[in-house]
């Protein structure tokens, strides 16, 4: 799973969970890159009567760093509110819900946007506190320059069935998607979860299923390939997602022409916060906050916590900068699934096995960027401060017939040059981490990749009706009603 439930304390708290970041030159408006965030992991559609929603008391951001030093240039801060149109009925909606605005709609979210630049160290470096907040949080931008660019935004409901929510798209979805006086556009809501992944073969001793012949533990009937199964395939997810020219991004406020050009490289994460406070209001019978905000979930690079952070650090890791990323150094270097795979497969993987120097072409993918000269047309470097963070060269086009694989498919606008909502990041980190990017940053080194060091995957891929071609690009979430049935 790339962030579903990475860590033992967020997985306590999925309004706070950041499952998966994309960054991305937008492929129908090549002049916009388009940045989404994932939270509330691993919904079943059928999730009456209390639906799922964004937390009223968590402060989302999107961080972008635009100068190589791992900390925030720009923050786009998201803040929900719910309301309740009628208490007294148990309903999330008495009715059709085919507007935004309709009154059937009994529990509904709205959300503002504030932007932030200038240097913001983010909400876990102790901003001011401000008022308490009884329900949600009230932003405080302290030291920081804030623009609030957007308020009173609705959030589309559930998908709940084609009675309570018909023509969910055409009528809630697309009607969430709001332009902003200042040049960006925004979804939050309920999408499908554009992630796959066959969990439940990954975390079963990593048996892939199309190569669980040659795994060490062979129950009966695994002696042969089979096709991967898709955990998230029909799961929803809740969607933060905005869509900026590059020019509003960029540190010198151009739309980068030369791929070469450090300031057409991007650094991107996001993060969630929770004021330090928390207290049960007795008046209210309401939680209420207060204090400073303090991080408690972030995500760059998909997996990066889920797999390479040890279990006793990955609280930690999830209350830190991208910028404090140096002591997961070794970890990179000498990953502990590249001593596993060979382990798992015996005889299989026999160079990999033997490999003890440390990984340079893992840091250069996760921690550095990849420098000029490694990938031809191609860099993402930010520097060499250590910091996992999506890079992104806005300078690389949008490609016309995109592959899966990323850079590895030949594909330089696809991971590990940002991240596409159809990327298989799964598969690129697995035969990454097997070795098959060792030779392309240390040529020096007489390692071989192992033969099926590049054909490693665990048999998912994109599905139908998952993606959408204009923004925000994740599909329809599935709906309570129909899909049990699949």
């Amino acid at each position: 799973m790339s962030s579903h439930r990475e860590a033992p304390e967020i997985s306590k708290d999925p309004v706070a969970d950041n499952a998966d970041v994309y960054a991305f030159v937008s492929p129908d408006a090549p002049d916009t890159v388009t940045i989404i965030s994932n939270f509330v992991p691993l919904q079943n559609p059928a999730g009456g009567p209390n639906f799922f929603e964004f937390g009223d008391d968590v402060l989302y951001s999107i961080y972008v760093d635009n100068d190589g030093d791992a900390m925030p240039d720009i923050e786009y801060q998201f803040q929900f509110t719910s309301t309740i149109e009628n208490p007294n009925t148990f309903l999330y909606n008495t009715g059709p819900v085919t507007s935004l605005d309709s009154p059937n709609w009994n529990r509904r979210q709205s959300y503002s946007v504030t932007r932030i630049d200038g240097g913001s160290k983010g909400p876990h470096h102790g901003s001011p506190p401000g008022p308490p907040a009884q329900g949600g949080p009230a932003f405080t931008s302290g030291p920081t320059r804030g623009s609030v660019i957007g308020t009173n935004l609705s959030c589309p409901p559930c998908n709940i069935g084609p009675r309570s929510t018909p023509d969910y798209e055409a009528n809630l979805g697309s009607a969430a998607v709001h332009s902003l006086a200042s040049g960006e556009r925004v979804f939050c809501g309920q999408r499908n979860d554009p992630f796959y992944v066959d969990l439940g073969s990954i975390f079963d001793l990593g048996d892939l299923r199309p190569f669980q012949f040659a795994h060490l533990v062979k129950p009966a009937g695994a002696d042969m390939a089979a096709p991967g199964v898709d955990g998230t395939k029909a799961l929803n997810i809740h969607t933060i997602a905005i869509q900026v020219p590059i020019a509003m991004l960029t540190n010198d406020g151009s739309k980068p022409a030369s791929v070469t050009s450090p300031a057409s490289v991007l650094g991107v994460w996001s993060g969630a916060a929770r004021r330090k406070v928390q207290m049960f209001d007795d008046h209210t019978n309401r939680k209420a906050s207060s204090g400073p905000w303090v991080q408690v979930s972030r995500l760059g690079n998909p997996l990066f916590n889920e797999v390479i952070v040890p279990l006793g650090k990955k609280d930690e890791w999830n209350s830190e900068n991208p910028a404090d990323d140096a002591e997961y150094l070794p970890n990179v270097q000498h990953p502990e699934l590249g001593g596993l795979i060979p382990a798992l497969y015996p005889g299989v993987f026999p160079n990999l096995g033997a490999l003890t120097a440390a990984r340079a072409d893992l840091v250069a993918i996760l921690l550095t960027g990849i420098p000029s000269g490694i990938v031809a047309g191609f860099q993402n470097y930010t520097g060499s401060r250590y910091a996992d963070m999506l890079r992104l060269n806005v300078a690389i086009p949008p490609t016309a017939a995109p592959s899966p694989y990323g850079i590895l498919g030949g594909d330089l606008a696809g991971f590990p040059n940002g991240r596409r909502v159809a990327d298989d990041v799964v598969a690129i980190e697995l035969r990454a981490i097997a070795g098959a990017t060792y030779p392309l940053v240390d040529s020096t080194h007489t390692f071989v990749p192992d033969a099926h060091a590049g054909d490693l995957t665990d048999g998912t891929g994109p599905g139908p009706n998952r993606y959408l071609t204009v923004f925000p690009y994740v599909g329809t979430p599935y709906d309570g009603f129909d899909t049990p049935a699949v």
